[in-house]
């Protein structure tokens, strides 16, 4: 099975089993990882926003322009800034690493 790296917003790195299908935000919430998905991945939000080290962006299908137009509402937006939703685990992305920004903002949340 696939492996894949979250880094912590405090550093610390955790290595999962990420399953060939499953989103990023979905392999998160798997391993009680702390992203908050609050539209449940239906590309309505930026609360999901990860940064992609740039090591693997290049293995990545490109951003749509909707995944784009969210990630413009994301705080800490960095060069490889990615929605967790928006990508699908697969073989050719094993040992992908993502970092957790320092904080999210939910524009669903009054």
């Amino acid at each position: 099975m696939p492996k894949m790296v979250f880094v912590e917003q405090d550093g610390t790195h955790k290595e999962v089993d990420a399953p060939i299908g499953l989103s990023v935000l979905e392999i998160a919430h798997e391993h009680d990882i702390d992203i908050e998905g609050a539209c449940e991945g239906s590309l309505a939000c930026s609360t999901c926003h990860i940064i992609v080290d740039p090591a693997h962006i290049g293995r990545l299908e490109p951003a749509s322009e909707d995944e784009e137009d969210m990630l413009d509402l994301a705080f800490g937006l960095e060069e490889t800034s990615r929605l967790g939703c928006q990508i699908r685990m697969s073989e050719a992305l094993d040992g992908l690493v993502v970092k957790l920004p320092k904080t999210t903002r939910n524009l669903l949340v009054d």
